[in-house]
């Protein structure tokens, strides 16, 4: 009778919540609203450390946090969300602490598969954004499972940034449309003045064409550094850095990124108006 009870509130209290979301969500669509986010996850290991947690529990935490923020996201009809999930930097780390994290990474794309996962819940095609022969065969073989499955999802759009950093992911456009440009030529030099590469040449490479340059880029753990993420991409983004940890991130924080990114958009197109 007691966990009844529990139960029934539980889901009272999730229903008043989901309400308040929607009562939210149909507010801020009044004015602009971002297209695409993307979140740098910071602070899982420094969350498991603050609550005497072991290391792997934090990034278990922390992803959680990610599936109730990909809810949120998408309850606001933000069309992409990208997450940098692992840098190739990150390969440097301990042995041990990058097979463990591979490990819960396999284990959290397997995930998506199932039929009551997020991504089948919404619709969300996944893509995985990076240098991904630098994944152990399990690791890359469940990201491309799970690309395969998804392919026809048409909704919405989650990229899981994993062994990526964004100079590799420019030396890699760079290198394929040279390549691309040579074939078109035939390896013959030309004595044409006029550049072979352009801006459109490299950009259509790039491993983040599958999406369009990110509205609102949220940092979490107060830190404002970019990390080698999206480098090319982020131009013109908005950088919201909230002082929780990863795993302490919540529905509050993106609406606050939101409310800045059309405060932001407001004065611009004021600008704009004006000249």
């Amino acid at each position: 009778m007691e966990k009844q009870s529990s139960n029934l509130a539980t889901q009272l209290i999730e229903g008043l919540c989901s309400f308040l979301r929607r009562c939210i969500c149909a507010i801020l669509s009044a004015g602009s609203l971002p297209r695409h986010v993307a979140f740098i996850m910071d602070g899982n290991r420094r969350y498991a450390k603050k609550e005497g947690l072991l290391g792997g529990d934090g990034h278990r935490v922390g992803f959680t946090a990610l599936m109730n923020m990909l809810k949120y996201c998408y309850e606001m009809n933000v069309k992409y969300v990208t997450v940098y999930a692992f840098s190739i930097e990150n390969f440097k780390r301990r042995p041990e602490e990058v097979q463990s994290t591979m490990q819960l990474i396999q284990e959290k794309i397997e995930s998506l598969l199932e039929k009551e996962s997020i991504v089948n819940q919404y619709g969300v095609r996944v893509h995985f954004i990076g240098n991904l022969k630098l994944l152990s065969k399990p690791v890359r073989l469940a990201a491309e499972r799970a690309m395969n499955a998804t392919a026809h999802n048409s909704t919405a759009t989650l990229a899981i940034c994993i062994a990526y950093t964004s100079t590799d992911e420019i030396t890699n456009s760079v290198e394929e449309a040279c390549k691309v440009k040579m074939d078109e030529l035939g390896g013959n030099e030309t004595d044409s003045k006029e550049p072979h590469i352009d801006v459109a040449d490299v950009e259509k490479h790039m491993y983040m064409a599958v999406a369009p340059d990110p509205d609102i880029i949220i940092r979490s753990s107060g830190e404002t550094r970019l990390s080698n993420f999206l480098l090319w991409q982020s131009a013109s983004s908005l950088l919201y850095s909230p002082r929780a940890l990863w795993p302490e991130i919540g529905f509050y924080h993106l609406v606050r990124a939101i409310l800045d990114f059309q405060r932001n958009i407001t004065s611009l197109e004021t600008k704009l108006k004006q000249s």
